[in-house]
């Protein structure tokens, strides 16, 4: 498999069992009986994952994984707590852990279930950062697509189907981000060097979607001078992603049911029967269930769909990431209109994250594009000209009824002057946390 794997633990016959159980998993894995040695041989050498026990004499799992990660950022990290102790588990997690297990193990399953999890994002992360060279001309980087908690449990549940055949059903409003998941889902699966094949139900003509879906036979209406192959047959063993299916008349319904159950269609005015292997993603911004009972969708399809249901968040549920996608786009804008602007205003912020967003990401990435034209110094709130903020939409404790040097005064107190988690909790880096504290002279 070639991988590396740390296991730092004081207790000898606990390490042992996890040494011998990895491997057997045919892992190259390193062993240190404390936190020190942990932290001398991360130093040294370079490994993929490090199991370490949160509770051990010296230095603390978490102050080991703290110090690890200075030292090499990339390495992934499990957290052994004892039994019971979610408190410490979660802890862990939001400290950076990928995983923890809770000691005695229910099975030695059980641990390489949680490690081979864990090392798959490895690969994961490999993939998306391809996937994010590929299409980042149109797109936020994924990994800010996937920033705060919302986005982290919607991560979780892509690299959990991904590997799989199973069709996936992608809701939200417009603007979410609904294709970029499809991307991601097709970039993680194994048919990733196969095409995939973006379709708009909506932008397409009534009369020929069939043709464009299906294609057709020469001759099979007027202007069929030649045949033509469909979008199915083009993304034949890889995948096809259907936006806004819940667009698509009753007759192609049908017809799509068919592909879904048998893998096989004909061609508009062709008697020929075609076989194709794919992956069916489909997309919607309309409520599905409302639109069976209306008659304008059927329930057979929908249950073949919607195997694997993801929802994906509006902007205004995720308002953490408001700002540092506000940055992102600012910085991107400036730097293609060779423009040097010094940033927002404290009241221009405050506004982002007043403001409702019914157009989700794609308005804030328009917003904050005409921003960046209009400003040739620094972005205030003339530049955005948004509509007055909605006094109901709500963030963490009602954070966004304040402005920016109130938020920050505010979550740093609750948390004790913790800037590291006052920046989490913000969805801002800790460098320009530091730096709006320096700025806004907050003691």
């Amino acid at each position: 498999m070639g991988r590396s794997i740390l296991i730092v633990e004081d207790d000898d016959l606990m390490r042992s069992f996890i040494t011998t159980v990895l491997t057997d998993e045919g892992y190259t894995v390193d062993e240190a009986q404390n936190g020190k040695t942990g932290l001398s041989k991360l130093h040294g050498l370079a490994f993929d994952l490090v199991i370490a026990d949160l509770r051990m004499p010296d230095i603390s799992g978490l102050d080991l994984m703290s110090q690890g990660k200075k030292a090499r950022p990339e390495t992934k990290w499990i957290i052994i707590t004892a039994y019971g102790s979610i408190r410490n588990a979660v802890d862990a997690i939001k400290a950076g852990a990928s995983d923890y297990l809770t000691k005695p193990f229910q099975s030695p399953d059980e641990l390489r279930i949680v490690v081979r999890r864990v090392l798959r994002e490895i690969d994961n992360e490999l993939a998306i950062s391809l996937l994010s060279e590929e299409i980042g001309k149109n797109f936020p980087p994924i990994d800010m697509i996937f920033l705060g908690e919302k986005m982290q449990e919607i991560y979780r549940m892509v690299s959990d189907v991904a590997p799989t055949p199973a069709n996936v059903l992608i809701t939200g409003q417009s603007g979410t981000g609904k294709e970029l998941i499809a991307r991601v889902i097709h970039q993680l699966s194994a048919r990733k060097e196969k095409p995939f094949i973006a379709v708009n139900c909506a932008a397409l003509v009534h009369t020929l979607i069939e043709s464009e879906l299906f294609g057709h036979e020469k001759g099979a209406f007027t202007g069929a001078v030649a045949s033509r192959k469909g979008r199915f047959e083009s993304a034949d063993n890889g995948t096809i992603f259907l936006d806004e299916v819940g667009e698509l008349p009753q007759s192609v319904q049908v017809k799509l049911l068919r592909v879904l159950q048998e893998k096989t269609f004909e061609r508009v005015g062709g008697n020929r029967t075609l076989s194709v292997d794919i992956r069916i993603i489909t997309a919607t911004n309309k409520d599905l269930k409302e639109e069976i009972s209306s008659g304008r969708f059927r329930e057979d399809l929908f249950y073949r769909l919607n195997v694997f249901p993801i929802a994906l968040p509006a902007l205004g549920e995720r308002r953490e990431v408001i700002l540092p996608l506000a940055e992102y786009f600012f910085k991107k804008y400036s730097a293609s209109l060779g423009k040097k602007i010094a940033g927002f205003t404290g009241t221009a912020r405050s506004q982002l994250l007043m403001y409702g967003w019914p157009g989700n990401i794609r308005e804030l990435q328009n917003v904050i594009e005409r921003a960046v034209i209009l400003s040739n110094d620094v972005i205030d709130t003339l530049h955005l000209n948004l509509e007055a903020p909605d006094e109901n939409l709500l963030s963490r404790e009602g954070l966004l009824k304040m402005n920016e040097k109130e938020m920050i005064t505010k979550v740093l107190h609750e948390n004790g002057g913790n800037r590291k988690r006052t920046a989490q909790l913000l969805g801002i880096s800790l460098r320009t946390l530091q730096y709006r504290i320096k700025e806004y002279g907050i003691g």
